[in-house]
């Protein structure tokens, strides 16, 4: 069985910390032998990350935990208020907006997720805001 490990990556609210997260992580899954779980990966964190940097205007970290069979992905950002998923559309998806479907991909194609609260209002910014994340888990 593979030993547990963790990496988290603090990034600038910069739109190009959404690409190196996404190259970041996929480096740190093919070291760690799980390619199987890339894609799906990519695409979470790649829609948590873009949340955290679109919706706050301050720092942001992605931190990544395994605990075979388990891939954990969590998005800090600054911002406490909670993640709200856009409402499901009747419409076919190309007549649904591009903007506001992160969280319902991340919700579909995650096995688990969910989000807290970080902090109160008399600690530092940097302590303050939430904490939302997603997991994996690879096939038996």
């Amino acid at each position: 069985m593979p030993e547990p490990w963790t990496y988290t990556l603090s990034i600038p609210n910069d739109p190009r910390a959404v690409t190196i997260c996404r190259r970041t992580l996929r480096l740190i899954l093919a070291l760690h032998g799980l390619p199987q779980l890339t894609e799906a990966a990519e695409l979470l964190a790649t829609e948590l990350v873009a949340n955290a940097v679109h919706h706050t205007k301050g720092p942001a970290a992605i931190r990544l935990r395994w605990s075979d069979p388990v891939l954990r992905i969590g998005v800090w950002d600054t911002d406490p208020r909670p993640p709200i998923p856009a409402p499901r559309f009747e419409t076919p998806l190309n007549l649904a907006p591009e903007s506001g479907r992160g969280l319902t991909l991340v919700e579909g194609c995650s096995d688990n997720w969910g989000w807290y609260t970080l902090g109160t209002a008399t600690q530092p910014p940097e302590e303050n805001g939430k904490f939302v994340w997603c997991e994996l888990t690879t096939a038996a």
